[in-house]
């Protein structure tokens, strides 16, 4: 098959989003536990690794709406095109005529 379906481009569009929401997220994760361990007192060092944890869980959160938003958008489109090819064309309309008068 040359051409993919369009509902597969969609789904593999959301996980390449999804694996750079991840990326991203380790990234700004890495960079609060880096915070955490510079920190001098115990309470800014609990506040970062407290961010450094929610910024993980929102992520995942995040990439788990966004896969699931992409899911029901291709099962859309797919179900719409499996009805299209079910219905009948449409009938052409005879041209109107143009009358002297």
């Amino acid at each position: 098959m040359a051409e993919a379906d369009l509902d597969a481009v969609i789904r593999q569009t959301a996980k390449a989003q999804t694996k750079a929401v991840m990326a991203a997220a380790k990234k700004r994760q890495a960079a609060w536990v880096s915070r955490a361990a510079k920190a001098k007192d115990k309470e800014t060092k609990a506040r970062f690794r407290f961010l450094a944890k929610s910024t993980m869980l929102n992520a995942t959160a995040t990439a788990k709406r966004l896969q699931n938003s992409a899911e029901n958008a291709a099962d859309a489109y797919a179900r719409a095109m499996k009805k299209a090819m079910e219905e009948p064309p449409p009938a052409k309309k005879p041209a109107k005529r143009k009358t002297d008068g």
